[in-house]
């Protein structure tokens, strides 16, 4: 069966290590899926990428990718780690024309394809653990766009929470749980 295990938080929060640590804890090999787009102009960004690549060691395997999760092709009995959801739902949310009803339903598509493929297509199914952020919380936008974006994100974690078995808020680098 396959098991999920959400992880959220705020902006540099601390989920991430924390994620990474859970997937080490259940697999001396883990994997990890990258779904960042960057552009070669940002250079803090690509800083943020490296710092998160030197914290991974050699038994990591990263998979790169940004927009179709769904076709993912992983091993039996695997321990994933999808960082994360909100650059995910990014470059979806572009992709479709910033239509946040376009994207929602193309992300729960993804997701629940890459979820029921790792049941069905594994004699042991895989363990995901996804990282996504709590946008929301900050306030609400003078930006329509981004309105739009944090309600997208809101309810693609809501998809992904009503699946996980377990869920974890990470606050001020404190994992709480939640589910």
């Amino acid at each position: 069966m396959t098991r999920i295990i959400m992880i959220t938080g705020g902006q540099s929060s601390g989920k991430s290590l924390h994620a990474e640590q859970r997937a080490l804890a259940l697999c001396p090999t883990p994997i990890y899926v990258a779904t960042a787009r960057v552009d070669p102009a940002d250079a803090e960004m690509r800083e943020r990428i490296a710092k998160h690549r030197e914290r991974r060691g050699p038994e990591w395997t990263t998979i790169e990718e940004p927009v179709k999760l769904g076709s993912l092709t992983l091993p039996s009995g695997s321990v994933v780690l999808i960082d994360c959801v909100t650059l995910w739902c990014t470059n979806l949310f572009f992709d479709l024309d910033c239509d946040p009803d376009a994207t929602l339903r193309a992300a729960r598509a993804e997701f629940d394809r890459l979820t029921t493929a790792a049941t069905s297509a594994t004699s042991t199914a895989a363990t995901f653990i996804i990282v996504t952020n709590e946008i929301g919380l900050g306030g609400v936008s003078d930006s329509a766009m981004q309105r739009r974006f944090a309600d997208l994100q809101g309810r693609i974690n809501q998809h992904i929470a009503a699946r996980a078995d377990e869920v974890t808020m990470v606050v001020s680098g404190i994992p709480v749980k939640i589910k």
